[in-house]
């Protein structure tokens, strides 16, 4: 069985380097917001580019808190609208809503699945004041035109760059192209830790002090709480680990884009829709989606031929439940992708059998 992810082979390599930096760890006396932590949030603040990062306990945290900061240093308030792409997961609008702003559902495309200049210059009113780009699948697409877009109308750009660690557009990697950036260490992300983790970066000095502020019970310095914060720390332990995996994330990011060039070139059947792809570092294929007009027909004969599969995303937000609100929303374009979409595996480890026979079945449907 060739395995959707095999999340035992990326991380095994790390295992005794962890191991033996834990035993330093054990014999000190701060295990939150200490040496650890602080020591990998100045790493990964100079791989994106920016000048500060700041781990928070999950990716849908590191975006809420921006978006609360920024009511903070009133830039926001409550009830501004912010334009998303409807082709998302869940957690990007769920942290527009969960700061007390409105998200405004924007359609995407049957290219790359992402936001795009045209779809952001059509959705904009007098309301919007951000918006929250996000690098879908491990891809920033139409990054310049949306920043200039952004700064045109003084409009807030976030990214959430959850599955684009590495990604690069022009001379900037994901984190840095707009005014800040959530990140996901979920572990199976091209950065991942053992369990939930995430980071804001951003190069907005009073932002990052706010955040710094928000995360640990809005307080700046102990028993002195200057605003209503929450509890969101990227606890030590997993910021070791992620520190050792991090001087790797460059050359795991290549190998993922040269497994996705081999499908791109090999996968030639006329049932399965590829997605589009120039051949520069602006993907890091976090995900490698198809889609297929009968998506559970494909997954079906994949699984009975030893592939395991996975669908991103099922339902399309407008159609969840917890939605229900934009449920008469019209975007045809999006929930065509939920009910098509399927993930190939694709992960550094993979051996180019395994590759092969991902083509060969495919091929074969």
């Amino acid at each position: 069985m060739i395995p959707y992810l095999d999340l035992h082979k990326i991380n095994d390599p790390y295992q005794e380097p962890f191991l033996n930096r834990l035993e330093g760890f054990f014999k000190k006396s701060r295990y939150i917001l200490g040496e650890e932590l602080s020591s990998f949030e100045k790493k990964f603040a100079a791989y994106c580019g920016v000048n500060h990062c700041l781990g928070v306990g999950n990716g849908l945290e590191a975006l809420t808190l921006i978006f609360n900061a920024y009511k903070i240093l009133g830039k926001l308030k409550d009830g501004d609208e912010v334009l998303v792409p409807a082709n998302t997961y869940i957690a990007s609008i769920l942290s527009i809503i969960n700061a007390g702003l409105k998200p405004v559902l924007v359609e995407t495309n049957f290219s790359n699945y992402n936001l795009t200049f045209d779809a952001v210059q059509g959705a904009m009113t007098q309301s919007v004041k951000a918006i929250l780009m996000v690098h879908l699948y491990g891809q920033v697409t139409d990054a310049e035109r949306i920043v200039n877009f952004a700064k045109e109308y003084g409009l807030l750009l976030i990214e959430d760059a959850a599955q684009a660690h590495g990604a690069v557009f022009g001379n900037k990697k994901a984190g840095a192209i707009g005014n800040a950036a959530g990140f996901s260490f979920y572990p199976g992300k091209n950065l991942g830790c053992l369990g939930d983790g995430g980071a804001v970066t951003t190069d907005d000095h009073d932002l990052a002090n706010c955040i710094s502020a928000l995360r640990n019970y809005g307080s700046e310095m102990k028993y002195h709480n200057i605003y209503k914060g929450i509890n969101s720390r990227l606890d030590d332990i997993q910021a070791i680990f992620l520190s050792l995996k991090l001087p790797d994330l460059d050359f795991d990011n290549e190998k993922r884009r040269g497994i996705a060039k081999k499908y791109l070139k090999e996968i030639i059947n006329p049932k399965v829709m590829l997605p589009a792809y120039d051949g520069t570092e602006n993907h890091v294929f976090h995900l490698f989606v198809v889609r297929t007009e009968d998506r559970e027909a494909f997954q079906l004969f994949l699984l009975e031929r030893g592939i395991q599969t996975l669908v991103h995303y099922p339902i399309a937000p407008h159609k969840q439940q917890a939605f229900s609100e934009y449920a008469s929303l019209e975007l045809p374009v999006t929930e065509l992708i939920h009910e098509q979409v399927v993930s190939l595996p694709l992960y550094p480890m993979m051996t180019n059998e395994q590759i092969e026979k991902v083509i060969a079945v495919v091929n074969e449907y």
